[in-house]
């Protein structure tokens, strides 16, 4: 992803509109480094500071910024710990690799590693729940050859199965449903519903 930034620059458009490069850039290292301005993503009423942060680390050089995401979290950071970073930011980074990637995307999508497709498939089996839990209708994911598990019981107008590879399944339980490759089995309303649902993690 930071080979990706140096490439396209800090202004280039991103899925997470109205955010450029460099303010996404710039939430990856408060996550990583600031948690006391990251609160605000979990904390609606502390919003506030966690914008401040982030527009404060967006004005910096850029090569300055992309070397902190690049560098990862400081030293005493419980992510630091293999186990945990898979958990904490694996699909996170992920999937804002592909909303630089995809932001104006107009060829086919890269191939995915198929050691990162069942990194990602653990992390939906085990997170899904989580991630779908505002979802307005129930969702079932099924990743060929990986395997199939209810995120979301059937709620609402009724549930949809969203079948792909687990990198595609992975935006859209990051809300990016409109921009993944992905089939979608269910009632027309169903699928509208889980469509504009807030999925995610925070």
């Amino acid at each position: 992803m930071c080979d990706l930034f140096e490439k396209v620059g800090p202004g280039a458009p991103t899925l997470c509109s109205p955010w450029t490069t460099s303010e996404l850039a710039a939430h990856l290292v408060i996550r990583d480094r600031r948690p006391d301005l990251s609160v605000g993503t979990w904390v609606p009423l502390l919003g506030f500071r966690t914008e401040a942060g982030i527009s404060s680390y967006a004005g910096r050089p850029w090569p300055h910024l992309v070397h902190l995401v690049r560098t990862g979290p400081p030293s005493w950071s419980p992510v630091r710990w293999a186990g945990l970073d898979e958990v904490v930011n694996l699909m996170e980074f992920y999937v804002h690799h592909e909303d630089v990637r995809r932001a104006e995307a107009t060829g086919p999508q890269r191939v995915v590693p198929e050691e990162l497709e069942r990194a990602l498939w653990a992390v939906l089996r085990r997170m899904g729940r989580l991630m779908f839990r505002r979802a307005r209708a129930g969702a079932i994911l099924v990743a060929p050859d990986h395997g199939r598990v209810t995120v979301r019981d059937e709620t609402g107008p009724g549930s949809v199965t969203v079948t792909g590879l687990p990198s595609e399944l992975a935006l859209v339980a990051y809300g990016r449903g409109r921009r993944a490759q992905v089939d979608m089995t269910g009632s027309p309303q169903a699928v509208d519903a889980l469509m504009r649902s807030n999925l995610g993690l925070a």
